[in-house]
């Protein structure tokens, strides 16, 4: 491919240095790249993304252009993981009808190249809100009322898409979706469990025992979050992009949103999850976890007998998440320090699991 793409200004959005043992070579970057996208002026100033827990996520700053680079961790993947080609072609083909996808600009296959499959995009100027709201801005509580609407607009937009349209019908199997997620879940994280880590059964058997009858299927995100958006720099209530494809699929939109719920930590919350908090819904004015469950029913008319189900599946699968990057520190085959207590955080998962479940046979909801 050999399109120019637009230029991106600099902005902070929370690149910095690279981290030891997750060096990029950027001249081999440079000299595979620029016979695609001969604009490009100059070598390339690398920096990377400290959110990124799973995929490796590099900043390619260019004396006339800004690009983003992505490439799987090194060590031992999950069977089907880090798919940069899979995540590459959903991008491409999502850009046309969902405005919110960054520009596709070049797929690599050839490991030879950096020592892994990767692919380079458009990065998108904007402010990336992660633990807290990016330095200098402040909203007042209407405005972060907005901006949570908005955030869940986005959400619902993409449930709304026609995946059809979008040459994605065979993107996955679709029907069986959500058996297929509590099996898949449960086999990974049974494959990545550690000494210091409970096993779960309980768990998933009360998800079997639980399944929803009503599946629908649409296209979903898998890892709708805060710091996946990008927010406008002039407006920073209003979302114009949304990253980190690699979990998208064909699947059941309100298993989406448990997902999302996962990662939505309350001002109310207890220590031990305002430790863990990586998104601000913790501000003034943002909704609770039972408002945008609301919320999503009132919007889409998805009105579940009960949320809980779909909430411990999202707490389970991001404890099965959170354990396969603990395994590869574990394992050392990674030295990021910010994995080194993520067994912590599967524990403390478990417990608002069977808290969730002990709740919903109350008869409390979830």
């Amino acid at each position: 491919m050999t399109a120019q793409p637009a230029h991106a200004a600099v902005s902070g959005d929370g690149s910095r240095a690279v981290r030891a043992g997750e060096e990029l070579d950027a001249a081999a970057v440079d000299a595979w790249l620029k016979p695609r996208l001969p604009h490009l002026r100059g070598t390339p100033v690398v920096s990377q993304y400290a959110g990124g827990a799973s995929n490796w996520t590099y900043r390619l700053h260019y004396d006339n252009d800004d690009l983003i680079l992505r490439r799987p961790p090194a060590g031992k993947k999950a069977k089907s993981a880090h798919d940069m080609g899979r995540e590459f072609r959903i991008q491409q083909a999502l850009k046309p009808v969902f405005p919110f996808v960054p520009a596709m600009y070049a797929h690599c296959e050839d490991e030879a190249v950096i020592g892994a499959e990767f692919y380079v995009m458009q990065r998108l100027d904007g402010l990336i809100p992660r633990k807290n709201l990016p330095a200098g801005v402040e909203l007042s509580r209407d405005q972060v009322r907005s901006l949570c609407v908005n955030v869940l607009d986005t959400l619902i937009a993409l449930h709304q898409v026609d995946h059809r349209a979008a040459g994605l019908e065979r993107l996955a199997a679709g029907a069986g979706y959500i058996q297929r997620q509590i099996d898949g879940w449960s086999r990974r994280y049974a494959d990545a469990r550690t000494w210091n880590v409970p096993n779960g059964r309980g768990i998933v058997d009360w998800l079997r025992a639980n399944l929803p009858q009503d599946e629908r299927i649409c296209l979903t995100h898998n890892d709708f979050r805060f710091d996946n958006v990008v927010l406008d720099a002039q407006d920073p209530t209003r979302v114009i992009g949304v990253l980190d494809w690699e979990l998208a699929t064909l699947g059941d939109p309100r298993m989406d949103l448990g997902s999302t719920l996962a990662y939505w930590v309350e001002a109310g919350d207890d220590f031990i999850a305002q430790s863990t908090r990586r998104q601000p819904t913790h501000l003034p004015g943002m909704f609770s976890r039972r408002e945008v469950m609301d919320y999503y029913s009132e919007r889409t008319g998805l009105r579940p007998r009960s949320w809980a189900f779909y909430e411990v599946y999202g707490l389970f699968r991001l404890s099965a998440i959170a354990q396969q990057i603990y395994y590869r520190y574990h394992h050392g085959q990674t030295r990021n320090p910010a994995f080194k207590r993520f067994w912590l955080s599967v524990n403390y998962l478990h417990w608002r699991c069977r808290r969730t479940i002990a709740r919903d046979r109350c008869g409390q909801g979830a």
